[in-house]
C-alpha cells in the first residue's frame, strides 16, 4: 500500500509516518506537507536518513499545499490511501487568528476530497477530534453518535470537515472513514500545546500558565497509541463509519500540570494563574467501546509511563526544543502569554467594535 499522508511533518502525522514505516514493511508514504510553523522535517531525520528526502520507494516527500488542488492531483498519483492529518489545530490560535483554521481544515479537506474522488483512491482516512462533541457535563461520554457541538474556530472547522468527509460517502460513494482522538502528547510535540509547554517550561525554571482555574478535564492519549488506531482504522475499520479513539486517562489540567512537576523535582511556586482562554470547554471524554469492541483496539501506554517517556523524549533533545523556542514560538509566546491580558482585551475590543 502506498499511503499519501498530509500534514506528515507535523506532531501525529510525523509519529504516524515512523510507526508505518517501522511495522508495515509492504507500505510505502508520500509525505505531503506546507511545512508552516509546526511542520517540522526534524522530526523525520531518521527517515531521510535512511530512504533519502527526494523520491523513494518506501519514503518520499512533497513540500505542499492541500488547498492547491494540481499540486495534491501530482503528489497524490500512484497513491492507494490517504491520510489526512493536516491541519490548524491550535485552538488559541484559532480564537486570535480563526481564517486559517477555515481555509485549512475546511477547504483543505474539500480539495482533498474532491481530488480522492477523481484518481479514485481506495481509502481515505481523516483525522478529527475529540473537540467536536464539545463541553461534556461530569460523568459523561461522548460517542460516535453524540451531537456536534463545537465551540472554538478550530473544533467548529474540524466538525464541518467531518461532515463533508461523510457527505461524501453518502453522495460519492467514496470510501473514506473518519477518526476522532483526544488529547495526544509524546515525542515531537510543538511546544505551544499544554503538555510540552509544561515540560519544556519546567524544564527552564519557566513559569507554568494554567488557563483560569486550571479544573478542565481532558483525556489524554499517547501519540504511538493513536497512529496505531489510526492504522488500525485505515486496514480494518468499515467505509463511512466514525472511530474514537481515546486514552481513557482524564485529568484536571493542574493536576497534570503537578504531577509534571513532582516527576521533575520542580516546586509548585512555579504554577502561574492566566486568564482563561475564551470559551474554554471544561471537560472532553470520550467512549471507545465501538474500536475496540469492532476493530480490537485499546490503549497500550498508560498516563504514568507516557509521562515519564515524554519527559525522557524532551530532556534527551534539548536541541531541537532549542531551535523550535527561538524560531516563530518566541513570539508567539510573548503575544499570548507574557502579554495576555492585552492580547485577550485587543480580541474583546475587536468584538465590541463589529
Amino acid at each position: 500500500m502506498r499511503i499519501f499522508v498530509t500534514g506528515g511533518a507535523g506532531f501525529i502525522g510525523s509519529n504516524f509516518i515512523l510507526q508505518v514505516l517501522s511495522d508495515r514493511s509492504a507500505y510505502s508514504v508520500v509525505n505531503y506537507d506546507k511545512l508552516t510553523y509546526a511542520g517540522n522535517l526534524a522530526n523525520l531525520a531518521s527517515v531521510a536518513a535512511r530512504y533519502g528526502v527526494g523520491q523513494g520507494p518506501r519514503y518520499t516527500f512533497v513540500r505542499g499545499d492541500i488547498c492547491d488542488a494540481a499540486a495534491v492531483e501530482q503528489a497524490l498519483g500512484g497513491c492507494d490511501a490517504i491520510v489526512h492529518f493536516a491541519a490548524e489545530s491550535h485552538v488559541d490560535r484559532s480564537i486570535y487568528e480563526p481564517a486559517a483554521s477555515i481555509e485549512t481544515n475546511v477547504k483543505g479537506t474539500f480539495v482533498l476530497l474532491e481530488v480522492a474522488r477523481k484518481l479514485k483512491v481506495s481509502r481515505f482516512v481523516h483525522i478529527s477530534t475529540d473537540e467536536v462533541y464539545g463541553d461534556l457535563v461530569a460523568g459523561a461520554f461522548a460517542n460516535e453518535s453524540s451531537p456536534l457541538e463545537p465551540s472554538s474556530p478550530y473544533s467548529a472547522s474540524k466538525a464541518g470537515a467531518d461532515l463533508l468527509v461523510r457527505s461524501y460517502v453518502r453522495t460519492y460513494n467514496l470510501p473514506a472513514l473518519v477518526t476522532r482522538s483526544s488529547n495526544n502528547y509524546g515525542p515531537y510535540q510543538f511546544p505551544e500545546k499544554f503538555l510540552p509547554l509544561m515540560i519544556t517550561n519546567a524544564l527552564n525554571d519557566q513559569p507554568l500558565p494554567i488557563y483560569g482555574d486550571g479544573r478542565q478535564q481532558r483525556d489524554w492519549l499517547h501519540v504511538e497509541d493513536n497512529c496505531r488506531g489510526i492504522l488500525t482504522v485505515l486496514e480494518r475499520g468499515q467505509v463511512g463509519e466514525v472511530y474514537n479513539i481515546g486514552g481513557l486517562d482524564i485529568v484536571e489540567n493542574l493536576d497534570l500540570a503537578r504531577r509534571l512537576l513532582r516527576a521533575l523535582g520542580k516546586p509548585e511556586t512555579l504554577l502561574r494563574q492566566v486568564k482563561d482562554r475564551p470559551g474554554h470547554d471544561r471537560r472532553y471524554a470520550l467512549d471507545c467501546a465501538k474500536i475496540e469492541g469492532q476493530l480490537g483496539w485499546k490503549p497500550s501506554i498508560r498516563l504514568e509511563e507516557g509521562l515519564r517517556r515524554t519527559i525522557d523524549w524532551y530532556r534527551a533533545n534539548s536541541g531541537w526544543v532549542a531551535e523550535i523556542r527561538a524560531g516563530e514560538y518566541q513570539s508567539y509566546y510573548e503575544k499570548y502569554y507574557v502579554h495576555r491580558d492585552a492580547s485577550l482585551h485587543g480580541i474583546a475590543a475587536q468584538r465590541l467594535r463589529t
